[in-house]
């Protein structure tokens, strides 16, 4: 049992979503997990602390002080107590007070002082969770190390459909699970991604590019990073900021990426090719800028090299090299193709036929071919939750690969 003696600290805010976590509770004990609540007084109204501490075999907790007598419920020993925290329900409110420092109540002030990871349950109603306000404070949470566990679509206690309900107790211990078994899965691993666009010069103001944003790349460097491996991302020019815990290395040209990845590769347990690297480039670089006239325009292009060939014929046997591949056309026979012929273990595939997947989306829709022939597809998500599908499937990968 992967939460077997883990001590699991839940932060259950005001929403409706929390009657689920009696359930999620009865789970987690069942699973030999650790289990401490702490509520707030919005989350009294749902479901009364009775439950939860008959159900987790512990006291809930609620107040700063236990009684009258002054005595303190710490949330200092709670935080350095907890392997994991999970707030769920998270509320739009208790989403702003942690996003922006607002410690008013014991389950804020514990989040402050807890040094382990944390996820946020967000349950709202669809027009909250939409809200710009909800969007930057959950971008906040996320960007500075915590983790969001996106909520579900449905039914909402509005009675409106959409975005909103709180994922699953099932979910939810998923969740946990995966975040145990990724740290002893990924202890001491090095990871090299590349991610972004390349630029290739034509003068010394103009260059040829494409639209990617590094945005994939980005999301896998810090789900990676998070899970406790050794990351190194090599990054195009991208405005994403640089993911917590990750070594950044900028380049600009497809050579400038090349040698990079050269540099580092073989050191590195895993190998993420999702940059968007240009495949030609001009074969003369201007010194000054060329001049517009009436004539048409010829630059003559060159090969750039190969970085995923080059490095897949000097993969080492241990080594894991996942691709991307974006398609327009013929997707799983192209990809296919490119995973032969780079020396892949698996591939990612996007279709640009795909609405919401690919260049400049926050979204993506993938499906993910092994060279062993195995292939699974996925829903359209969030960029930050496909890397957490792509992070799980190069684990899965690896650990078919030793039974």
């Amino acid at each position: 049992m992967i939460l077997k003696n883990k001590n699991i600290l839940i932060g259950v805010s005001g929403s409706i979503a929390a009657y689920k976590i009696a359930t999620l509770v009865r789970l987690l004990v069942k699973e030999q997990a650790n289990v401490k609540v702490i509520m707030t007084d919005a989350a009294k109204t749902f479901i009364t602390p009775l439950t939860l501490s008959t159900l987790s075999k512990n006291p809930v907790l609620s107040n700063f002080t236990a009684d009258e007598t002054g005595q303190w419920n710490n949330h200092v020993e709670l935080g350095l107590w907890a392997d994991v925290m999970l707030i769920a329900p998270a509320s739009a409110n208790t989403l702003a007070k942690c996003a922006h420092g607002i410690c008013d109540s014991l389950l804020v002030a514990t989040y402050f002082s807890a040094r382990c990871q944390v996820f946020f349950a967000p349950a709202m109603d669809l027009d909250m969770y939409q809200h710009f306000s909800t969007k930057n404070n959950l971008q906040i949470l996320s960007e500075n190390g915590n983790t969001i566990i996106e909520p579900n679509e449905g039914e909402l206690a509005s009675g409106l459909e959409g975005k909103g309900r709180m994922a699953e107790p099932e979910e939810l211990v998923y969740f946990l699970e995966a975040h145990f078994a990724k740290i002893d899965a990924l202890k001491g691993k090095k990871v090299l991604i590349s991610a972004g666009p390349t630029q290739e010069d034509i003068d010394p103001v103009r260059y040829i590019s494409n639209h990617s944003s590094g945005k994939m790349g980005y999301e896998i460097a810090k789900s990676f990073a998070l899970a406790g491996a050794e990351v190194i991302l090599v990054s195009g020019p991208s405005g994403v900021a640089k993911p917590h815990g990750v070594h950044l290395e900028k380049v600009r040209s497809a050579q400038e990426m090349f040698d990079a990845m050269v540099l580092h590769h073989a050191a590195a347990d895993f190998v993420i090719f999702s940059a968007a690297v240009a495949d030609y480039k001009p074969k003369e670089v201007a010194d000054k800028k060329l001049k517009k006239n009436d004539a048409e325009l010829f630059i003559a292009l060159e090969r750039t090299q190969d970085i995923a060939g080059y490095l897949g014929k000097n993969k080492k046997q241990n080594q894991v090299h996942v691709g991307f591949a974006l398609e327009t056309n013929d997707e799983l026979e192209n990809a296919k193709g490119k995973l032969e012929r780079k020396n892949f273990d698996m591939i990612v595939l996007n279709s640009l036929q795909d609405k919401g997947a690919g260049f400049r989306y926050d979204t993506n829709k993938i499906t993910i071919i092994d060279k062993k022939g195995s292939s699974q597809s996925y829903d359209l998500k969030s960029k930050e939750m496909v890397a957490e599908d792509i992070k799980n499937a190069i684990l899965a990968y690896i650990y078919q690969s030793t039974i």
